[in-house]
């Protein structure tokens, strides 16, 4: 972050003696300004430190190798490395805004982010179930067909026909929790989430039913 510095400049009259006609102060020369440090290049991602620090400072919310059992936080085991770690940087920087995932990516530099990264992508990810009977037809229907009449996009085109993504482009969906991908897809609708304006576009035309479907499916993908 680029910092600014203030000079204060003082003036005051000569001490003693007949008073002389003014003058204008001369100022002083600004102090120069320090270039910013550059940021520390990452290295080779070390699974080994990412496992440690995954375990100290993420697992309690998103659980052992990744493997969340709590619906609300997102399953991120085999998930790819390059998107771990652009999701962690925007949630420190607040383009993706979450008050509390921003206080733990504000704890980690890039190579932590970039081991973390390497460590969850190596975990085997525990397979998923859709849930709603009913709409599981419907989420499958969109998923892989999209809806023509809207002009929306089939899902498998970006995240695959089993939801495995596309490596440091699209994420695996395969087995994620239905109501944490409900959350985010009403979150791109709604304007809360803007990190992916795509993903904001493709939201925006589907109501609250389809995107539990939608959700539903995924969680079963394998």
């Amino acid at each position: 972050m680029s910092a600014f510095l203030s000079v204060a400049q003082q003036t005051g009259a000569p001490a003693g003696g007949a008073a002389t006609p003014a003058t204008a102060a001369t100022p002083a020369p600004a102090a120069p300004v320090a270039p910013a440090a550059p940021a520390a290049p990452v290295g080779k991602a070390d699974i080994a430190a990412g496992d440690a620090k995954y375990n100290a400072v993420c697992a309690s919310c998103h659980g052992a190798a990744g493997n969340s059992g709590t619906p609300a936080n997102p399953r991120l085991s085999q998930q790819h490395p390059a998107y771990l770690v652009k999701q962690l940087q925007e949630f420190k920087s607040g383009k993706r805004p979450s008050p509390i995932m921003q206080g733990f990516a504000a704890q980690l530099t890039d190579q932590d982010m970039a081991n973390i990264g390497a460590y969850l992508g190596a975990q085997q990810a525990k397979p998923g179930f859709a849930k709603d009977r009913e709409l599981v037809s419907l989420g499958e229907k969109i998923y892989r067909g999209g809806l023509q009449d809207r002009q929306l996009p089939a899902c498998t085109g970006c995240h695959s026909p089993n939801g495995a993504g596309v490596p440091a482009q699209y994420p695996r969906l395969s087995g994620q929790h239905a109501d944490y991908t409900y959350s985010q897809l009403v979150a791109f609708r709604d304007g809360v989430r803007k990190n992916s304006p795509q993903m904001a576009q493709i939201a925006a035309k589907l109501n609250d039913r389809e995107i539990r479907a939608v959700s539903d499916y995924v969680a079963g993908l394998r």
